[in-house]
């Protein structure tokens, strides 16, 4: 928020005050910075990036996680299935609050009995969702998650200006 000078007179006498003034941003100032630094290994190819900054100011929204039910609460056994409906929930999250996937600062992600051959469905859904604008995320395997079937969940930090 920017500054402006007022002058009042009281008694008399001038005073200089400085008051809050709202300030309007630009689209340039709600993007959000991606930082990979070329000394670590390069993570965008597995679908994340390894650090992002939010603008100064911004206004944040936090998206509960995201399983793979469709509209009806139905859960697929299949696990492709339900990282998709998950990332198309996340993706109705997001169009509630008005913003895009380029939005997105930080993912976590909760995978049940997590082992490498998931991580290829993960990297390709997240791709899908985000292109090259990758937000950091942590991926955290779990024995299981809040309902027996569901066997994945996505929460989302997101820059709303």
């Amino acid at each position: 928020m920017s500054r402006a000078i007022k002058h009042l007179i009281i008694g008399g006498l001038i005073m200089t005050i400085s008051v809050p003034t709202a300030a309007t941003a630009n689209e340039d100032d709600l993007k959000l910075d991606i930082v990979n630094p070329k000394s670590l290994y390069d993570p965008s190819p597995n679908g994340y990036s390894t650090a992002v900054i939010v603008p100064r100011g911004a206004r944040l929204a936090y998206i509960s996680g995201q399983g793979g039910q469709d509209s009806t609460g139905a859960l697929s056994p299949d696990f492709a299935v339900q990282v998709k409906q998950a990332y198309a929930n996340l993706r109705t999250a997001l169009d509630a609050l008005g913003a895009k996937p380029d939005q997105v600062a930080k993912l976590t992600v909760f995978v049940v009995d997590h082992d490498m051959s998931k991580l290829e469905v993960l990297t390709s859904n997240v791709k899908d969702m985000f292109g090259e604008a990758l937000p950091a995320q942590t991926l955290i395997p779990v024995p299981k998650l809040a309902i027996d079937p569901m066997l994945f969940e996505v929460e989302a930090v997101v820059v709303l200006d």
